[in-house]
């Protein structure tokens, strides 16, 4: 097929339809870049925790409404759940002074088994809509966005606040300069479990929503969560940065890691559209991810270097 003919035979009907779907699900998975965006911008640690907490969020809330617990209550029960995996993960760290990548693999590692014991040993859930009263469903998209976007406001508002305060600028100061920190008397081994289990908290409240929304829990819906939410949370600074620059603050920080996740999702629209291997997925993901870590090392070499050529040019010649 040439190529004018494969162009040809795209449907943008199609892929105006498959749109709102990315954007439902681009939020929700943005809601667990900012539980990435703790750990990894704020405490600066990379917590591989979030690939089981995501899935145990989504495990528990299917047993639980499948037992006959309301959607919100279930919910609030694997955040929950997320939190306690976050605090397994901040005690290996701080207490047991195994590294926090080391601790977040180990905890990923365990809760596999652990959320195959929550689904009763199943590795696949079924939550049907028409059966249980979700707070979100994939037959009502407009209504999961609203949702979606509802608690990602709260969520990102909540935050700012929470932030502010004594106990989440010392999280802040902790990531920022442990030593710093230490010398103001800031307890930075009860800090980073704090943070790491607030991340892990939220993460799972994704899970959990995700889960209602695909209408399935899977043992493996988790799988690259950790990527995913790092292209969200850098995707999300990028575009912050290109468009509003130096007045991004706080909030608009948090904001655009949400943005991100809905930007990935719609690449991942565009690429299935395109009628591109599935199964490369991952491999354009990771290459996302590169090009925009890259792109403020490049910047700076091309700033740095452009300086370099005016110090040149202002020298007297010889």
């Amino acid at each position: 097929m040439s190529v004018s003919a494969y162009f040809a035979s795209l449907s943008l009907l199609k892929l105006a339809k498959a749109v709102p779907g990315g954007i439902a699900q681009g939020l929700i998975w943005g809601l667990m870049a900012l539980g990435v965006f703790i750990t990894f911008r704020l405490l600066d640690a990379a917590d591989l925790t979030v690939d089981g907490s995501f899935t145990l969020g989504g495990a528990v809330t299917v047993m639980l409404i499948i037992g006959g617990c309301p959607a919100w209550l279930a919910v609030l029960c694997a955040v929950g759940a997320g939190i306690l995996a976050g605090l397994v993960t901040g005690l290996l760290h701080v207490k047991l002074g195994i590294p926090v990548i080391l601790a977040g693999i180990l905890t990923q590692f365990s809760l596999y088994s652990i959320n195959l014991h929550v689904m009763g040993m199943a590795a696949n859930k079924a939550l049907s809509v028409d059966k249980y009263n979700l707070l979100l469903s994939s037959r009502a998209i407009p209504s999961a966005i609203v949702t979606s976007l509802i608690i990602a406001v709260a969520l990102v508002s909540i935050f700012y606040w929470y932030f502010g305060t004594e106990q989440g600028s010392a999280i802040r100061c902790t990531g920022a300069n442990p030593a710093m920190a230490s010398a103001l008397g800031i307890n930075i081994g009860v800090m980073k479990i704090i943070a790491l289990s607030l991340s892990n908290g939220i993460v799972a409240l994704s899970g959990a929503l995700m889960s209602q929304y695909q209408g399935f829990a899977d043992i493996n819906m988790g799988r690259g969560a950790i990527v995913i939410g790092l292209a969200a949370v850098i995707i999300g600074e990028a575009l912050g940065h290109a468009l509003l620059g130096k007045r991004l603050n706080f909030w608009g920080t948090m904001a655009f890691t949400v943005i991100g996740g809905v930007v990935y999702y719609l690449v991942v629209v565009i690429v299935l559209w395109l009628r591109l291997n599935s199964n490369d997925l991952k491999l354009i993901t990771a290459i996302i991810v590169a090009l925009f870590l890259a792109l403020p090392y490049l910047r700076e070499q091309k700033r740095s270097s452009f300086q370099k050529l005016r110090a040149k040019e202002g020298q007297p010649h010889a």
